[in-house]
């Protein structure tokens, strides 16, 4: 593990490892439009986002960034800049329009492409085979609630590694499980849009069981020098005050949000408060012999993706106790109040708090002796506009993207074993059931043109690239 000087002089700038790794990030639904070419079936994002009143102002992925029939432009965009990697995703459902049976050579060749466009380029490829985009019709036989979605995973990575396996070294399972989960089936905000939060908890554990399975599938393709990874958003949680019923909240928070898949994933268990803080909603009677040493398989490093900390309170008599009804928080409801954290906020009304990530990375640090961290996203939405010189000023990432990787030379310096940062994201894109309205990208997207204009942020990056750290 190398460290960086703990307490560099004032004025000094900040500069990481030699070989750390800068990126950017993106995911399939997001850019890629083309929904139904070359033989992509539809997914639950396609129904989701085509189902009215589920996405704001009725957007959908359709076209999205047009990335499909652009994506040498965006290659050159990332060469412009410098970074080392880019971390993109499969669509599952381009690869198996049903989520079973042979790999579709055309939804292949797409990625063929890509990989050969970014290895020509220079960047190194980081391959993520789930970010959210479940083929429709494995959602029709019950979705991840169901073990068969886990086995059908497992096929899916062996046919994605098999057709990439000699040009992509770096792959990551599953992108943030969590939302897939709990989002998805418990608060029902996110595809598929159900309300059951037994079928969340039960689609917690098959997705785990997914990224084991998986990562079995894919060091059976792939040569023994492939990295194989998982990317979690881990939940910065802090109890509002030090009393005890505002640290059980903030511990209830943990188990749901974090150690649900920390655990079985790096430890081959469950968490005995999350079974009996959820015993009310299922017995765990679903979790089968042999499935949490499944999901134990070793890792090469573990994502993290973070935006911001969550602030949890007790909820008292008549107090309002959920972030949001429903809640995706199964075990906590009626228990656990949320609370804004203080602070500049963002576009989604997410708190501003660098020290969030410096907390992850700390506890990761004393949890996981040994296991690699790669901060996989990264990233804040702004209302960015061109202006009437052409350019795109955005002062106000620039300060977040500055402070937040202040906080991972930090984490570094005091020991964290941080290989790599990724920005969220490369490109203005559809941002799930905001739609088109809110902006992550370093680049800005005029999806009436599909322009693509980068933005102060992208000049910034490219120079703190350029000089592996940030200036003084």
């Amino acid at each position: 593990m190398t460290t960086v000087d703990a307490s560099p002089s004032a004025g000094a700038a900040l500069l990481f490892p030699p070989g750390f790794r800068w990126g950017t990030a993106t995911a399939a639904y997001q850019i890629e439009g083309a929904a139904g070419l070359d033989g992509r079936g539809p997914s639950i994002w396609d129904t989701f986002s085509h189902t009215p009143g589920k996405v704001l102002g009725g957007d959908t992925g359709d076209t999205a960034a047009d990335h499909y029939h652009r994506m040498a432009e965006d290659v050159g965009l990332m060469s412009r800049l410098g970074v080392s990697d880019y971390r993109f995703s499969v669509a599952w459902p381009r690869v198996q329009p049903t989520g079973r049976g042979p790999a579709a050579q055309r939804g292949l060749d797409f990625y063929r492409r890509l990989v050969d466009a970014l290895l020509e380029a220079g960047i190194r490829p980081v391959a993520t085979l789930y970010h959210w985009d479940l083929p429709q019709e494995l959602e029709d036989r019950g979705g991840w609630p169901e073990r068969g979605t886990a086995e059908r995973f497992a096929e899916y990575a062996g046919l994605v590694a098999q057709a990439l396996g000699d040009r992509v070294a770096s792959w990551t399972t599953l992108n943030e499980p969590w939302c897939a989960a709990f989002l998805g089936y418990a608060a029902g905000v996110h595809a598929p849009g159900r309300i059951e939060p037994a079928a969340a908890l039960r689609a917690a554990h098959h997705l785990n069981l997914a990224h084991g399975l998986g990562v079995r599938a894919l060091r059976a393709q792939l040569p023994r020098s492939a990295e194989v990874s998982l990317t979690l958003n881990l939940h910065a949680v802090r109890p509002l005050t030090d009393a005890a019923p505002d640290r059980d909240a903030a511990r209830r928070i943990d188990a749901v949000g974090n150690r649900i898949f920390l655990d079985p994933v790096f430890h081959g268990r469950l968490p005995p408060d999350l079974v009996g803080d959820t015993a009310a909603l299922t017995d765990w009677s679903f979790v089968r012999d042999g499935d949490l040493a499944a999901a134990r398989e070793p890792l090469d490093w573990l994502g993290v993706n973070y935006y911001s900390p969550t602030v949890v309170a007790a909820a008292g008599p008549g107090e309002p106790a959920a972030e949001r009804a429903p809640s995706p928080w199964p075990g906590a409801e009626g228990r656990v109040r949320f609370l804004p954290a203080p602070g500049p906020r963002t576009e989604m009304d997410w708190p501003v708090d660098p020290d969030g990530l410096y907390e992850l990375l700390a506890r990761l640090r004393e949890e996981l002796p040994g296991v690699p961290l790669v901060i996989t996203e990264n990233g804040a939405a702004y209302a960015d506009r061109v202006g009437p010189d052409g350019e795109v000023a955005d002062p106000q990432r620039i300060a977040y993207l500055r402070r937040h990787l202040e906080s991972v030379h930090r984490a570094i310096a005091d020991g964290a074993d941080v290989r790599g940062y990724f920005v969220w994201s490369l490109l203005d894109n559809f941002e799930w059931a905001y739609g088109y309205g809110k902006r992550f990208g370093i680049v800005h997207v005029d999806f009436a043109t599909q322009r693509r204009t980068p933005k102060d942020s992208a000049r910034w990056y490219a120079d703190v690239i350029a000089q592996g750290g940030l200036a003084p």
